[in-house]
């Protein structure tokens, strides 16, 4: 089985990051969400995998992964002119495929649990399609499957407005070669897009076995803010206590703590699950649970906790700060004022004074 990774889209309700990177490359837990999504590929025993880019941020993604090697992967990269569905990516990745199943995966998707047991399910049963789908609270938000008792797929209903199912379509796919032929057979939508559901309701149509997988495990599609804090965290539970760096006799560190090689922290306090980054500096300063600091960081007189924090970020003398996702290079420090806790969005190279 090969794999086809869908890392394209340009992550509007990603900005400002998603100005200066791809929003696969925004990292939770100190890793890009790309990678994350090839850790589970790799779990499943596929090795060759194909990743649909766009032309104008492909080579960031090609120059942040390279050839697959260093994961144990064999990469190929496609790249897509302009967003024209997720159908008009399997058309594009034809020749690669050829016949054999594959798994499609949306790149800015976590499955923090794997995906082993939905492979093997496949393998085994190997219907023509196999979706996977979980249960959410408000299906109007999702692409919805109607799904009979013995777990066959009657239907797919995009975001409908009185749903029949509480069965939300996620981001990972199995298919057989079947779906190749109903590509061919759709047209465009309204927005102008080959639409994955509408090939899939064609082979529903004409009845073909289309079949759900309900997945169980923890699921996000980081596509916003929010969703990116709330994977780290998530993902963040899994952190092993490893002090590769320096810790100095007047620092605390408490739980599940990383420090990668080549980090400092001096008179600071810092309580896990967190991750501190090669060659950064924390001193005099608190990091406080579910937090990500990246590479070469400088953290003097501050405090933050549940945040992601890029690479080469300075925050200097200021604290309280919580739930906040820092760009690359960016700068936070101290100016005149009054206010005790701050939320921070801030993209790549910025420049913020917060009021003392």
């Amino acid at each position: 089985m090969k794999a086809l990774v869908l890392a394209g889209g340009l992550g509007s309700r990603l900005r400002p990051f998603s100005y200066s990177m791809p929003k696969q490359l925004v990292p939770v837990a100190n890793r890009p969400v790309l990678l994350h999504c090839l850790d589970r590929l790799r779990e499943v025993g596929i090795t060759d995998v194909a990743i649909v880019v766009s032309s104008e941020r492909g080579q960031a993604i090609r120059d942040a992964v390279g050839d697959g090697s260093q994961h144990g992967l064999r990469l190929t990269y496609l790249s897509q002119e302009a967003p024209l569905g997720l159908a008009h990516c399997v058309q594009l990745a034809a020749d690669f495929l050829g016949d054999d199943d594959f798994l499609m995966y949306l790149g800015d998707n976590i499955f923090a649990s794997g995906l082993g047991e939905l492979a093997e399910t496949f393998r085994r049963d190997r219907p023509a399609v196999q979706l996977v789908v979980t249960k959410v609270p408000d299906p109007s938000e999702y692409g919805v499957a109607e799904v009979d008792p013995d777990g066959r797929v009657d239907r797919l209903v995009e975001k409908p407005k009185n749903p029949t199912s509480d069965l939300a379509v996620i981001g990972v796919y199995f298919f057989t070669a079947a779906i190749h032929e109903a590509t061919r057979r759709i047209q465009p939508s309204a927005r102008g897009e080959l639409e994955i559901t509408d090939a899939i309701q064609w082979l529903v149509a004409g009845g073909a076995d289309v079949r759900a997988a309900i997945y169980t495990g923890y699921w996000r599609d980081t596509g916003r803010i929010d969703d990116m804090l709330e994977c780290n965290r998530v993902l963040l539970e899994s952190t092993e206590h490893r002090l590769l760096g320096e810790v100095d006799a007047a620092s605390e560190v408490c739980g599940p703590v990383a420090i990668e090689p080549g980090a400092r922290v001096v008179r600071s306090r810092i309580v896990g699950p967190a991750v501190v980054g090669a060659d950064s500096v924390v001193v005099d300063s608190y990091i406080g649970p579910y937090t990500a600091l990246g590479r070469g960081c400088v953290l003097a007189g501050a405090g933050i906790e549940y945040s992601i924090v890029l690479d080469r970020v300075s925050v200097r003398d200021v604290r309280g700060i919580h739930g906040s996702l820092i760009g690359r290079s960016a700068e936070v420090c101290l100016s005149d004022g009054d206010l005790a806790r701050h939320r921070l969005v801030i993209g790549d190279d910025t420049r913020v004074e917060v009021v003392a």
